[in-house]
């Protein structure tokens, strides 16, 4: 039997691999840039209660970006008996642009005061179940949006170290701070309005968007109030927000002999103005519209669509609260009522 010789290639020897770097620390910084461990801190810091030089508040930020060193989030939080962090568990209902803005604004102005801003989202827990997930992260500060907690809730929370609760929404919680949203007054705006350009007959969308009821309840209400006692009825209208929703609900307009709708917010009052002029309702001659948040978007329409000008707390001022309450978390939790609402009268009505 014949054999064959194969010659096997001596494998090379693997390359010799280099140790990782280590991570820079503060006093590489502080070598690089001719200064103290304290200054680096200082300055990384934003410390304003020391004066530093511009001069040296450079050198130490370049070598900081050269060495690619990170304050150690932690470490801080143990210098300062706190830790930066903001959190602010995702809203479990849809937001809609002005929302979103809001949002966008508030973490701006939390950033400039030197707070961490992170978001939680909305899987998992819920209610007080949610607050003992928070509390995990050991923020010095939790805003939540719209109900959803109570008294225990804010309890666990500051046991774990936050020093300030904020609740967004229609009531107060015991031991937190609260910005009360009153969208009764958005409803009491939009129902005036109408009854005041001669409306009787008004439809009030209510979304079946899940969440939005805290929201959509208090609008119909609002309505309801500001036509009490008069010869107008108010019609609910449950609809969802997509097209052959809203196609349906115009189909059955004849039916319902409505000469007006308060369609909830903006959105809702395109998605539904629209399906009526494909149905050949005229707006406003037949069924006159408003909205609600005073979107770029309803100024584009034709007709131009009139709507509710919603004013939310600025972020600046809402930072400026976390920040009095991190500084000062034995005072008093305060109440501030916010949310103005104005009608602003355009073509649809």
């Amino acid at each position: 039997m014949p054999y064959v010789m194969v010659q096997i290639p001596k494998t090379p020897a693997p390359a010799s691999v280099a140790p990782p770097r280590s991570v820079p620390t503060s006093a590489d910084v502080a070598r690089l840039a001719g200064v103290s461990r304290a200054t680096v801190s200082y300055v990384l810091n934003n410390t304003s209660a020391v004066r530093i030089s511009e001069p040296t508040r450079r050198r130490v930020h370049e070598a900081a970006k050269e060495l690619g060193y990170v304050p150690h989030a932690a470490a801080r939080s143990l210098r300062a008996g706190h830790s930066r962090m903001v959190l602010m568990p995702a809203p479990a209902f849809p937001v809609g642009p002005l929302y979103s803005q809001f949002i966008a604004d508030l973490q701006g102005a939390l950033s400039r005061l030197d707070y961490t801003v992170v978001q939680y989202g909305t899987t998992g827990p819920h209610g007080d179940d949610a607050a003992r997930a928070w509390a995990e992260l050991r923020p010095v500060a939790v805003l939540v949006p719209g109900p959803g907690i109570g008294p225990q809730a804010v309890a666990v929370l500051k046991r774990s170290g936050a020093r300030a609760v904020v609740t967004l929404g229609p009531e107060t919680v015991e031991g937190a701070h609260a910005l009360l949203m009153d969208h009764e007054a958005v409803g009491h705006c939009a129902g005036s309005h109408l009854y005041d350009r001669g409306r009787r007959r008004i439809g009030v969308v209510v979304p079946r968007g899940r969440g939005l009821e805290m929201f959509s309840r208090p609008r119909l209400d609002g309505v309801r109030q500001a036509v009490q006692g008069t010869d107008a009825t108010v019609t609910e209208l449950p609809l969802a927000y997509d097209e052959e929703a809203a196609a349906r609900l115009a189909a059955r307009w004849p039916a319902l002999d409505l000469d007006a709708v308060f369609a909830y917010n903006d959105e809702y009052a395109m998605l539904l103005m629209r399906a009526l002029q494909d149905e050949g309702v005229a707006v406003p001659e037949e069924t006159a519209v408003i909205g609600a948040d005073d979107l770029m978007l309803g100024r584009l329409l034709r007709p131009r669509l009139s709507t509710v000008h919603i004013e939310l707390p600025s972020g600046r001022d809402l930072a400026e609260l976390v920040d009095r309450a991190v500084r000062e978390p034995g005072a008093a939790p305060e109440t501030h009522k916010v949310l103005g609402a104005t009608v602003v009268h355009r073509d649809s009505s």
